[in-house]
């Protein structure tokens, strides 16, 4: 992969990290997901 493409995947590595974290417990709760879980699922997002 080039790196115009490594930068990119790693935006929207960032972007779903700030906006899991953005989420109340609650809502993550909701959602069933654990704080601790949010780099994790974020790695698998695209």
């Amino acid at each position: 992969m080039d790196i115009i493409g490594k930068y990119r995947e790693w935006r929207a590595y960032r972007r779903t990290v700030n906006e899991l974290n953005a989420l109340s417990n609650r809502e993550l709760n909701d959602l069933g997901i654990n704080r601790a879980d949010i780099p994790f699922i974020a790695r698998r997002a695209r």
